[in-house]
Protein backbone atom coordinates (compact mmCIF):
# COMPACT_ATOMS: atom_id res chain seq x y z
CA UNK A 1 0.00 0.00 0.00
CA UNK A 2 3.04 2.14 0.76
CA UNK A 3 2.45 5.67 2.42
CA UNK A 4 -0.87 6.27 3.88
CA UNK A 5 -0.46 9.57 5.27
CA UNK A 6 -2.13 12.34 3.31
CA UNK A 7 -1.16 15.25 2.55
CA UNK A 8 -3.91 18.27 3.97
CA UNK A 9 -5.82 19.66 1.51
CA UNK A 10 -5.36 23.80 0.86
CA UNK A 11 -7.33 25.80 3.88
CA UNK A 12 -7.75 22.82 6.13
CA UNK A 13 -4.27 23.55 8.20
CA UNK A 14 -5.83 26.50 10.23
CA UNK A 15 -9.51 24.95 10.60
CA UNK A 16 -7.58 21.54 12.84
CA UNK A 17 -4.73 23.52 14.39
CA UNK A 18 -7.49 25.87 16.20
CA UNK A 19 -9.61 22.52 16.60
CA UNK A 20 -6.98 21.30 18.68
CA UNK A 21 -5.93 24.22 20.23
CA UNK A 22 -9.80 24.66 21.31
CA UNK A 23 -8.92 21.21 23.54
CA UNK A 24 -6.37 22.47 25.54
CA UNK A 25 -3.29 25.11 25.41
CA UNK A 26 -0.27 22.96 23.48
CA UNK A 27 3.37 23.41 21.76
CA UNK A 28 3.88 22.43 18.47
CA UNK A 29 4.73 19.66 18.29
CA UNK A 30 1.97 18.12 20.33
CA UNK A 31 -0.50 19.98 18.55
CA UNK A 32 1.06 17.91 15.17
CA UNK A 33 0.56 14.62 17.39
CA UNK A 34 -2.82 15.93 18.46
CA UNK A 35 -3.96 16.07 14.31
CA UNK A 36 -2.00 12.39 13.85
CA UNK A 37 -3.70 10.27 16.97
CA UNK A 38 -7.13 12.08 16.30
CA UNK A 39 -7.07 11.30 12.64
CA UNK A 40 -5.92 7.55 13.12
CA UNK A 41 -2.81 8.78 11.42
CA UNK A 42 -4.43 9.68 8.22
CA UNK A 43 -3.70 13.81 8.40
CA UNK A 44 -0.27 14.39 9.46
CA UNK A 45 1.19 18.18 9.36
CA UNK A 46 4.38 18.56 7.76
CA UNK A 47 6.94 20.18 10.45
CA UNK A 48 7.67 23.00 7.57
CA UNK A 49 3.57 24.00 7.11
CA UNK A 50 3.16 24.02 11.24
CA UNK A 51 5.16 27.23 12.33
CA UNK A 52 4.59 29.14 9.77
CA UNK A 53 0.77 28.76 10.07
CA UNK A 54 1.23 29.46 13.72
CA UNK A 55 2.66 32.13 13.11
CA UNK A 56 0.25 33.27 10.62
CA UNK A 57 -2.89 32.60 12.93
CA UNK A 58 -1.20 34.65 16.05
CA UNK A 59 -0.76 37.78 13.50
CA UNK A 60 -4.46 37.50 13.02
CA UNK A 61 -5.19 37.17 17.11
CA UNK A 62 -7.08 33.88 16.36
CA UNK A 63 -4.08 32.28 18.85
CA UNK A 64 -1.80 33.58 21.61
CA UNK A 65 1.57 31.88 22.78
CA UNK A 66 3.36 32.02 26.15
CA UNK A 67 6.53 29.99 27.15
CA UNK A 68 6.38 26.69 29.27
CA UNK A 69 7.72 23.64 30.13
CA UNK A 70 6.80 20.51 28.05
CA UNK A 71 6.73 16.66 29.32
CA UNK A 72 10.09 16.12 29.03
CA UNK A 73 11.23 19.35 31.02
CA UNK A 74 11.92 21.33 27.86
CA UNK A 75 11.41 24.98 27.64
CA UNK A 76 8.31 25.52 24.63
CA UNK A 77 6.07 27.88 23.25
CA UNK A 78 2.66 26.70 24.05
CA UNK A 79 -0.14 28.15 21.85
CA UNK A 80 -3.74 28.60 22.89
CA UNK A 81 -6.54 29.82 21.32
CA UNK A 82 -8.23 33.34 21.49
CA UNK A 83 -12.07 34.25 21.83
CA UNK A 84 -12.14 35.50 18.53
CA UNK A 85 -9.81 32.40 17.62
CA UNK A 86 -13.21 30.30 19.04
CA UNK A 87 -15.15 32.82 17.04
CA UNK A 88 -13.05 31.90 14.05
CA UNK A 89 -13.18 28.26 14.59
CA UNK A 90 -16.90 28.15 14.28
CA UNK A 91 -16.89 29.93 11.32
CA UNK A 92 -14.62 27.68 9.44
CA UNK A 93 -16.30 24.69 10.42
CA UNK A 94 -19.46 25.84 9.10
CA UNK A 95 -18.36 26.61 6.23
CA UNK A 96 -16.10 23.22 6.04
CA UNK A 97 -19.31 21.40 6.73
CA UNK A 98 -20.81 23.43 4.02
CA UNK A 99 -18.16 22.65 1.53
CA UNK A 100 -18.07 18.99 2.40
CA UNK A 101 -22.09 18.59 1.98
CA UNK A 102 -21.74 20.40 -1.63
CA UNK A 103 -19.11 18.05 -2.54
CA UNK A 104 -21.02 15.14 -1.34
CA UNK A 105 -23.90 16.38 -3.66
CA UNK A 106 -21.89 15.98 -6.51
CA UNK A 107 -19.61 12.58 -5.97
CA UNK A 108 -22.75 10.77 -4.63
CA UNK A 109 -25.96 12.13 -6.79
CA UNK A 110 -29.36 11.27 -5.51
Amino acid sequence: MGNDKMALPQGTLDLLILRTLALEPQHGWAISERVQQLSSDVLQIPQGSLYPALHRLEDRGWISSFWGTSENNRRARYYRLTPAGRKQLTAQTNRWDAIVRAVNRILRPA
